[in-house]
C-alpha cells in the first residue's frame, strides 16, 4: 500500500470504501494489528499506544467484529457475548484453575453485563440459544454485543451489512448510530446504499492510496472518486 492516513474520532462513524482491490481490507487489517505496516504507525492517542498486535487491542480500547459473525457454535448466545470480556480478566490463569472467589465474582458480573447488553440490543430472548438456531441478522447483532463487552473507545466493523435483508439493514444502521455517543466507529463496507446515509465521514481508497476524505455529499460529487468507481464493481 502507499501513503494511507486517516483518523476516527469519538462520536463519529467513518466509512472506509473503495473499488475492488483498493486496499480496504489491508488497511483495516493494519489498523487491527493483523498486518504489520512496512512504514508508519497506527496510533491510539487516548491510550497513548501505537502499532499493537491483535491480542493487545483491548489495551487501546479497541474492539472489532469479523466478516460474517464469527461466533462459537458450541456456546450459547449469552456465553458468546461473555467471551468478549476475556481481555478484562485480571485474576489470571492460576486463579481460574483454582476457582478463587474473585473469579466467581468476575464471571457473575460478566454474565450480568452480557445480558444487559443483549437487552440493550433487543435480543435478550435469544440468550440461551446457540448461534446456529437464530436468524443471521440476530447473529450479527450478537457479534456486536460481544465486541461491546470490551467497553471499546473504537469499534471496528468488517462488512457489517453483508448478508442482511432490507429490514435488517435498517435495524443494524440504527444500532450503529446508537453506539457513536460513547465511541468512534470505523467500518469497511461495499454496500453504498447502507453506507452513505449512515456515516459522518468517508475515506476513499484506490490502488492503496487515499484519494478523497469528506462527508458523503462531498464524496458523491468528487471527480476522482467517480472515476475510480466508474465501471468497477465494489468488493
Amino acid at each position: 500500500m502507499g501513503n494511507v492516513s486517516f483518523h476516527v474520532n469519538t462520536g463519529e462513524i467513518v466509512g472506509l470504501i473503495g473499488p475492488n482491490g483498493a486496499g480496504k481490507t489491508t488497511a483495516f487489517n493494519v489498523a487491527c494489528g493483523f498486518v504489520k505496516p512496512t512504514s508508519g504507525t497506527v496510533e491510539f492517542p487516548a491510550a497513548g499506544l501505537r502499532s499493537l498486535r491483535p491480542h493487545q487491542l483491548h489495551k487501546a480500547g479497541v474492539a472489532r467484529t469479523l466478516q460474517g459473525v464469527g461466533l462459537f457454535d458450541h456456546m450459547s448466545v449469552l456465553e458468546n457475548v461473555m467471551a468478549g470480556a476475556q481481555s478484562r480478566r485480571g485474576a489470571g490463569i492460576l486463579a481460574s484453575l483454582t476457582g478463587m472467589p474473585s473469579v466467581s465474582r468476575f464471571d457473575r458480573r460478566v454474565r450480568t453485563e452480557a445480558f444487559e447488553i443483549l437487552e440493550r440490543l433487543g435480543i435478550a430472548q435469544f440468550a440461551g440459544q446457540v448461534p446456529s438456531a437464530i436468524p443471521y441478522g440476530i447473529a450479527k447483532k450478537v457479534s456486536v454485543a460481544r465486541a461491546l463487552m470490551a467497553s471499546p473507545r473504537l469499534l471496528l466493523l468488517d462488512e457489517p451489512a453483508s448478508g442482511l435483508d432490507e429490514n435488517e439493514l435498517e435495524e443494524f444502521s440504527n444500532l450503529i448510530v446508537s453506539l457513536k455517543s460513547t465511541m468512534g466507529v470505523l467500518l469497511v463496507e461495499h454496500n453504498m446504499e447502507f453506507v452513505m446515509p449512515l456515516v459522518d465521514r468517508l475515506v476513499v481508497l484506490n490502488f492503496g492510496e487515499v484519494i478523497a476524505t469528506g462527508t458523503p455529499k462531498d464524496i458523491s460529487q468528487n471527480a476522482d472518486v467517480l472515476a475510480a468507481y466508474l465501471g468497477v464493481d465494489d468488493d
